[in-house]
């Protein structure tokens, strides 16, 4: 055992097995919201790197095994997070906790059979959660693709609201006015439904208040109710029809469920794959779509199966180098809407300073998820967060809580209170109406309500007082 430099007072007991790129991720993030992290991995270099760079205790071995379970503690434990690569794996290591400790169990599971008994598996085994990375992001890139303009596209009350992030383009009607302008420029009727609620240009990020002046360039989060988000796009001059095919360069598992979404969304889909044992699969689990054996980083390839005039070009290769390339490549040769994922959290200022238009990180869907489990878990006296979300680099949080029993916040006039700055609640879920709040309405025990502030680690919905 690699021993921990020092032990944290507060936060949870968490055992994290598989320090890969989503373990990476999820000790930073725990890390810093003060949790108690003991890591267990079978390579003892990456055990070492961990307990190096961070506050941590590590454990070499298999994460599945009684005695190692043990030794990294998990009869006092409050959760155990299995992601490392086998799906068997993680549900053996999370059976097993559950067995010997008494604590929460979540499990990543990648594999489509799995995937497709994932509430069935979670509650035989009695699991906190299941989450598949591939697939959260396969649904992250179909719900942009059915609103391909937007840049990011994040659902929020069980799908009754969406939060979407655009560009303000040269010469859009946005360009010069202030968010109090927008209700006499575009009506009461979306104005009073639709609010904005982050705004980055030049690298600052604001929380803006109604004298905030729009410009070109400016990347703007707004959140609306989704029957709302597409008046509002075409009311500013934005396309809001779907896309009616898709290239996809890579048979991946990301690929599959991808393809899967958009075939029942009406989109037709051709998959590029080198592999023909793979393309022999695909065209089996996936009749409907064009499957082509072939190179998808090859140019002359690529113009012949019509890069050129397809609606849009999502690249799964798995590499994240050739992803970014063929994104340049495909906004250079055609007008396709693109959609870049990337594995890796190195390098983000690089990624970003180029124009890939969306980019998904799976990882980030994963931690997200995941933390806002742990979070709800920490302190959930008077609210559950339901959903998290981290926007502009973390430098931004979105956050659905649960409002479970009455509290400070409850049965007050907004207006009235005492909120944190760089704080906006920007809707009231009261069973199944989204509310975009003004001064006088309050929240009730029984709503969901979301909040972006600029603050982070907010554990229930009484953190965003003063």
């Amino acid at each position: 055992m690699f021993k921990k430099k020092n032990t944290t007072e507060q936060g949870l007991k968490i055992i994290i097995v598989g320090c890969g790129q989503v373990g990476q991720t999820l000790i930073a993030q725990l890390i810093k919201e003060g949790h108690d992290i003991t890591l267990i991995d079978h390579d003892p270099q990456i055990i070492q790197e961990m307990t190096n760079l961070y506050d941590v205790m590590g454990v070499v071995g298999n994460g599945a095994s009684y005695s190692v379970q043990k030794e990294a503690g998990i009869k006092g434990s409050d959760l155990i997070i299995a992601v490392t690569d086998s799906d068997e794996l993680n549900l053996l290591c999370c059976t097993v906790a559950k067995r010997v400790g008494n604590c929460s169990a979540i499990a990543r599971v990648r594999t489509p059979d799995y995937s497709k008994e994932a509430g069935y598996l979670r509650d035989q085994l009695g699991l906190a959660m299941i989450i598949n990375p591939e697939l959260e992001a396969a649904k992250e890139a179909s719900r942009i693709l059915y609103l391909p303009t937007a840049l990011e596209v994040s659902t929020f009350a069980h799908g009754q609201a969406e939060m979407i992030k655009i560009k303000v383009p040269d010469g859009n009607e946005l360009d010069g006015m202030t968010i109090m302008d927008l209700g006499k420029a575009l009506g009461k009727d979306i104005a009073d439904n639709v609010l904005i609620c982050a705004v980055e240009r030049e690298g600052d990020i604001q929380i803006p208040s109604g004298n905030f002046r729009i410009q070109k360039g400016d990347l703007i989060s707004f959140v609306a109710s989704r029957a709302t988000v597409k008046i509002f796009l075409e009311k500013i001059g934005f396309n809001t029809h779907a896309v009616k095919n898709t290239m996809i360069i890579g048979g991946s598992r990301s690929a599959y469920y991808l393809a899967t979404l958009l075939l029942n969304m009406g989109i037709s889909v051709k998959i590029i794959e080198s592999d023909q044992k793979r393309c022999e699969e695909l065209s089996i689990l996936l009749p409907k779509a064009i499957i082509i054996n072939g190179d998808g980083t090859n140019e002359e390839l690529l113009k012949e199966e019509g890069i050129e005039f397809a609606d849009s070009f999502v690249p799964l290769t798995g590499i994240d180098e050739e992803n970014i390339l063929l994104t340049l490549h495909a906004k250079r040769v055609s007008q396709a809407k693109a959609i870049t994922k990337i594995s890796r959290i190195t390098f983000r200022n690089v990624v970003d300073s180029l124009d890939l238009g969306s980019v998904i990180y799976p990882k980030f869907i994963t931690s997200e998820a995941i933390i806002a489990y742990v979070r709800a878990k920490k302190n959930s006296t008077n609210s559950n967060i339901e959903t998290l979300y981290h926007m502009f680099d973390s430098r931004v949080e979105a956050i659905e809580f649960r409002v479970e029993s009455e509290s400070k916040v409850t049965n007050i006039p907004l207006m009235d209170l005492n909120l944190k700055k760089g704080l906006l609640i920007s809707f009231i879920n009261r069973n199944g109406s989204i509310i975009i709040p003004s001064g006088q309405d309050s929240i009730q025990v029984g709503d969901t309500v979301m909040i972006v502030t600029t603050h982070t680690g907010f554990n229930t919905i009484q953190d965003i007082l003063n």
